[in-house]
């Protein structure tokens, strides 16, 4: 089986996989690093900050196949509802 490397960004830490697990395909690979993005994001959102999360499949050649990102951007709409 071929072995695929996940890495992850969260905008403080940078997580390069050195490791890398095996997966039948690319396809697989991709699908869980597309999973881990809202997990990543789970506690970063609740501090109401911007915030983008990203995720890399590397295969065992270093070749990025697949990036994948997600952004949180929230804003109050009646300034006094932060108060």
């Amino acid at each position: 089986m071929p072995r695929f490397f996940i890495d992850s960004d969260d905008g403080n830490l940078h997580v390069h996989d050195d490791e890398g697990q095996d997966f039948p395909d690319a396809e697989s690979a991709r699908r869980l690093a597309t999973a881990m993005l809202p997990d990543m994001a789970r506690e970063k959102v609740a501090s109401g900050d911007p915030s983008t999360f990203l995720v890399q499949v590397r295969d065992e050649a270093g070749v990025t196949l697949y990036q994948g990102t997600l952004s949180f951007v929230g804003a109050w709409r009646d300034p006094a509802a932060s108060a």
